[in-house]
């Protein structure tokens, strides 16, 4: 397996530049690309699929040893990117399809990305687990309604529809990986590393088949779409690590609840817009799905450096941090 985990970790440490050379081929040839669009949703249950591979039962016991941080969590994230989605799209004056796109990011629930920036940073790597965990569980009933209430007036939404296909797409794959990963652990185990590059080159093929959908109008907000994801990226990571300190939690669980609200599952926001919406509305979860990635990158290396060494309690079998207070 030694070849094998190389290839993975080059192919998914230099994901940005994978996107970057297939959308710009997706860009300047898009029609060999634009037969692909109904791949979007099983694409994305690859993902899903995978992240469910990686989930267990025991993801979601923290709910119950530690109810006020994963609940906190949780409302924090669904509060804060919806609304700060919408106040981006007001104050840039964005196209009414492209706002959508973006609150409708905002409204999807956080990723496996989050999970990991956690892990780097040295936060709180349970707390984010399971607040993704109970954050996609919550997405067919939340992401719909509060994309209604905020962009009904932009784009005509049909609620049911985004309810059925968030089932599909998210709740029914992630099931099944969970099933697997009960039923066959042992085997699970021995592909398990390969699903980083799986799910890298499923997203990849997404954003590609995006850009050659919307290549006719890209040209025209990709500046303004760009400058849009990136501030609806900054003032999630900001506030969501501002607001929880607010409320009294720790710097190590502040950590897990920035990248959890500040990183989105852009992929499912992309399937929705391609599905429901319009081509130009998946622009903003395209653009999110690298950007994510890069800032999430950037700040939890900042994190992990500034926070002193890791140290294991042996009481509590888990990995605390050293801060260092300036």
């Amino acid at each position: 397996m030694g070849n094998v985990q190389k290839v993975v970790k080059f192919v998914t440490m230099l994901f940005p530049l994978w996107v970057i050379v297939c959308a710009a081929v997706a860009y300047l040839a898009p029609d060999p690309f634009k037969p692909y669009s109904t791949w979007i949703p099983w694409l994305l249950g690859v993902v899903m699929l995978g992240m469910g591979l990686t989930m267990s039962l025991d993801d979601f016991k923290l709910v119950f040893k530690r109810p006020k941080d994963v609940i906190a969590g949780v409302l924090l994230r669904y509060l804060i990117m919806p609304g700060v989605a919408f106040l981006v799209a007001k104050v840039l004056g964005l196209p009414p399809s492209l706002a959508a796109g973006l609150i409708l990011v905002g409204c999807c629930p956080s990723g496996t990305a989050s999970n990991v920036m956690t892990f780097i940073a040295k936060g709180d790597t349970a707390l984010s687990v399971t607040i993704s965990s109970i954050n996609t569980c919550l997405a067919p009933v939340v992401t719909p309604f509060i994309f209604l209430f905020l962009a009904d007036t932009l784009i005509p939404v049909d609620a049911a529809a985004l309810f059925v296909d968030i089932l599909k797409i998210v709740l029914a794959p992630i099931a099944i990986g969970v099933a697997i990963n009960m039923m066959a652990g042992d085997a699970v185990k021995r592909i398990i590393s390969l699903v980083p590059l799986v799910s890298v080159v499923a997203i990849i093929a997404i954003i590609t088949i995006v850009v050659a959908l919307s290549a006719a109008k890209l040209a025209t907000v990709a500046v303004i779409a760009f400058v849009a994801v990136v501030l609806h990226n900054a003032l999630g990571l900001s506030l969501g690590y501002g607001a929880s300190r607010g409320i009294g939690m720790t710097h190590r669980k502040g950590k897990a609840v920035a990248f959890e609200i500040g990183m989105e599952n852009s992929g499912l926001a992309v399937a929705l817009a391609i599905a429901h919406l319009d081509p130009i509305a998946a622009i903003p979860g395209a653009i999110f799905s690298v950007w994510h990635n890069f800032s999430g990158s950037l700040l939890a290396g900042y994190w992990a450096g500034r926070d002193g060494d890791a140290l294991l309690d042996g009481s509590q079998g888990e990995l605390l941090v050293t801060e260092r207070r300036p």
